[in-house]
């Protein structure tokens, strides 16, 4: 079997630094009550992981202890959320996504301007949750081009789209294009609100999966990357499965099949994926070959939040940067080691990001 592994997968800056966040916090706070609210990121291993670990994570600022810490997931969260954590006196450390937060500084920015806001994406995904707290009166989620119709709309002139910084390109795409059929008025935002990573990792399946029998994509069910990356590979003609693990493989998804696409959602960690290769190795034999199609160069340092507490418990947060694995080298040398063929064929157009 050739097992086609797309590059860049897996891990992005934003997800990055959220789990470092965590990972500095249980460095920095031996012994203490670390909450976190929601999931850090939409990974089922990375927060088993943490859960490990002693983090707690909750749904509800009511169950953080008056004055505890608590961290903010890398999916943003509304104004409501921040108030309630400094009415209970808690310790926030916000973990959000740059990315996420410039959508919501759009939001407010628009909203200030009068402008009425068309917000594509999933209704109650905790990122547009969070965005559209920050201007509930001024902001209605398009989720599809059959919700315009239901739009109530004051002044066709005053009207912008921002979008979910998770979506499938291509469905955003269709629905974007139907906004403006309606509304030859509509303002777009500056630049596209769908990430970098998202954006990179789409297309590189979008280039590849026509060269595979199976697409298997790496990450949880509640991850709306990854579910967007199984939508682009359907939409290419090439069947695709999410999983979280592979111990969710089922031998039937390789009947016939000779050439396998595996990927990863931006919050999988690679170890994930290099369990997966050796399983398909052991089972089917055969090589490996990543495409590289993008190459990242994004990084977020830490946020100001956190380097704050740490000044405040003695500790300089210059160098504590998040630490960024580049998967190309790591996994040529875990290939080596296992004396598995394998082959990297450099089809990058550049840096992006």
């Amino acid at each position: 079997m050739k097992l086609i592994l797309a590059n860049p997968r897996g891990f992005c800056a934003g997800v990055y630094m959220a789990i470092d966040v965590v990972d500095q916090l249980l460095h920095l706070c031996p012994g203490d009550p670390i909450y976190v609210y929601h999931e850090i990121v939409h990974n089922r291993h990375v927060v088993e992981r943490f859960r490990g670990r002693g983090v707690k994570f909750i749904e509800d600022l009511s169950e953080v202890p008056e004055g505890s810490m608590v961290v903010f997931s890398a999916h943003g969260v509304s104004p409501a959320v921040r108030q309630q954590a400094e009415q209970r006196r808690l310790t926030a450390i916000d973990a959000t996504c740059p990315l996420v937060t410039k959508v919501h500084n759009e939001a407010i920015r628009y909203a200030k301007a009068g402008y009425q806001i068309l917000l594509v994406g999933h209704l109650n995904h905790q990122e547009v949750v969070g965005t559209r707290g920050e201007a509930p009166d001024a902001i209605q989620v398009v989720e599809s081009p059959a919700d315009i119709a239901k739009l109530v709309i004051h002044d066709p002139s005053k009207l912008v789209y921002l979008t979910q910084t998770t979506l499938s390109t291509d469905d955003a795409d269709v629905i974007i294009k139907a906004l403006k059929q309606a509304f030859p008025l509509l303002k777009e935002p500056p630049s596209s609100d769908i990430c970098y990573a998202t954006t990179n990792r789409q297309r590189a399946v979008r280039a590849i999966a026509p060269d595979a029998d199976l697409v298997l994509v790496v990450g949880s069910r509640n991850s709306s990357n990854s579910v967007r990356l199984t939508e682009i590979s359907e939409n290419v003609g090439t069947k695709a499965r999410l999983i979280d693990d592979r111990s969710e493989l089922r031998a039937e998804w390789f009947d016939g099949v000779k050439t396998v696409l595996i990927t990863a959602g931006a919050s999988a960690p690679e170890d994930l994926v290099h369990d997966l290769i050796m399983d398909l190795i052991q089972r089917f034999g055969g090589e490996v070959e990543q495409r590289d199609i993008y190459r990242e160069e994004v990084e977020f340092g830490l946020p100001g939040t956190l380097k704050q507490l740490m000044r405040d418990r003695g500790v300089d947060p210059t160098g504590r940067r998040v630490i960024r694995q580049d998967s190309g080298p790591a996994l040529d040398t875990w290939l080596q080691e296992r004396r598995i063929p394998h082959r990297t064929v450099d089809l990058t157009v550049g840096a992006t990001g």
